[in-house]
């Protein structure tokens, strides 16, 4: 259902870390690798997966799950793809880090919450985990220690800094280390200091 991730944008040719950072609804690998560029990173590469049609699951992230499958879980899947063939050609899940904005960002926590491991760091711009109010997620030991960080707006449009605020929760009592942003007014991107945040937290796992 989605296109081959290796076989779409990839960015750097570094042995230290391996970045895959999830696009968001209607956006492309293009718009992804314009917010590595910015982190301005040496000695990493950056994967770029691509959607099929740009979007992940056809609905809201806070509707009910069965009405973004079965999209959702083919998500899920090809996210899972992605990490275990870096992992089975030798890169282990302490040097990835998963990430994404919007929509790629609310996949990115649905897929911690999945498919836990101690992964180097998870960036969180724009995103929370996927499911209607009231959900309760497992909490996932295996994510212990790992660095992330998680923002959104008071006035964002799709990602409401309540949901942020539980998937900030969920991420600390699963024994990550989450940092949490959350603006008053801000447009739906990614500002400088939410780079910034990432870049420090990246730096901080090499």
């Amino acid at each position: 259902m989605h296109d081959n991730p290796l076989e779409s944008l990839r960015l750097g040719n570094g042995d230290d870390l391996t970045i895959v950072l999830v696009h968001g609804r209607t956006q492309s690998p293009q718009d992804m690798k314009g917010h590595a560029e910015r982190l301005a990173l040496e000695d990493v590469t950056f994967l770029f997966p691509l959607a099929t049609g740009n979007t992940w699951y056809p609905g809201p992230f806070m509707a009910p799950i069965t009405d973004n499958e079965p999209a959702l879980s083919a998500a899920i899947a090809h996210y899972e793809s992605i990490v275990s063939d870096l992992i089975a050609k030798g890169t282990p899940a302490e040097r990835i880090i998963v990430g994404g904005f919007s929509q790629g960002a609310c996949l990115t926590a649905e897929f911690l919450a999945r498919h836990p491991r101690r992964y180097a760091a998870a960036i969180l711009w724009t995103g929370g985990l996927i499911g209607p109010a009231g959900t309760v997620w497992p909490l996932r030991p295996a994510l212990s220690g790992m660095p992330a960080c998680i923002s959104t707006a008071e006035n964002d449009p799709f990602v409401p800094p309540e949901r942020v605020r539980e998937t900030y929760d969920w991420l600390r009592q699963s024994g990550a280390k989450p940092e949490l942003e959350i603006f008053e007014d801000r447009e739906h991107g990614v500002l400088d200091v939410e780079i910034a945040t990432a870049r420090r937290m990246i730096e901080a796992a090499r």
